[in-house]
């Protein structure tokens, strides 16, 4: 057995007892997290999810990263899926009372993945020009929508990691933005659940500049311009099992 997967402890829940089908490797990950009021956001989640909130807050994350490894479990990485660039924009949610994320868009730049992840994962991958760079210490993050028949989506920001790196402590708001172990998607009335596996994060403060972001346009924008909570962790080996459907709860 893999190394990380042997480490559990930090979970809120068993990994499952079936085995893995995909690994990833994440890498100059940037956590940008916004209060939303939990009303707003009700508005915009499946009704069979119920909202999970932090302080009687919800919280929209937008988060863009590059994939170093990206492997089907028994072959080998696959030239053309191998690696790209992401950008996921995301709530929290449970259901069943094990919580996890809800992904309202994940854009991507290979076509490849995105369709796998669209037909396989029901999720709402989108295509789009990516740019992940690091120059002198700062790491440059571009993403902008190929389709006009999409919504809008754009993303610029530049970031540069300030701290050591540091664990999460039980019961924060920093362990609560960042420490899920699956995800949410419903289609035709059915949920469904994706779990995921990986270490504890160990995250670095981070400064960032927000030079364009249009990836929530379906709230409204005051509530993307107060200065977000921020985390930067620089690579996590993730593991990934296949969709489960969950009875109702």
């Amino acid at each position: 057995m893999k190394e990380e997967l042997q480490i559990t402890g930090h979970r809120p829940f068993p990994l499952p007892d079936k085995p893995w089908v995909m690994e990833q490797i994440w890498n100059d990950v940037l956590f940008a997290h916004w209060p939303v009021p939990a009303k707003i956001m009700k508005k915009h989640i499946p009704s069979q999810l119920t909202l999970d909130t932090f302080n009687g807050h919800a919280w929209i994350g937008i988060v863009p990263f590059w994939i170093s490894r990206m492997r089907v479990r028994g072959l080998p990485p696959l030239p053309m899926m191998k690696t790209m660039n992401e950008l996921n924009v995301r709530t929290y949610v449970e259901y069943g009372g094990r919580k996890g994320v809800y992904f309202f868009s994940l854009d991507a730049d290979n076509f490849l993945a995105v369709a796998g992840a669209r037909m396989l994962y029901f999720l709402p991958y989108m295509n789009a020009e990516m740019q992940v760079d690091q120059e002198e210490g700062i790491i440059k993050y571009e993403s902008m929508r190929k389709s006009a028949h999409q919504q809008r989506g754009q993303f610029k920001a530049h970031s540069k990691p300030e701290s050591s790196p540091f664990n999460s402590q039980p019961g924060s708001l920093d362990e609560w933005l960042t420490e899920r172990y699956c995800l949410w998607v419903t289609k035709s009335e059915k949920v469904y659940r994706g779990d995921i596996h990986h270490t504890k994060w160990q995250l670095h403060k981070v400064s960032v500049s927000i030079h364009e972001n249009t990836m929530t346009s379906f709230l409204p924008d005051k509530y993307l311009k107060g200065e977000p909570v921020l985390h930067y962790s620089p690579q996590k080996h993730a593991y990934f099992w296949p969709l489960i459907r969950e009875a109702a709860p």
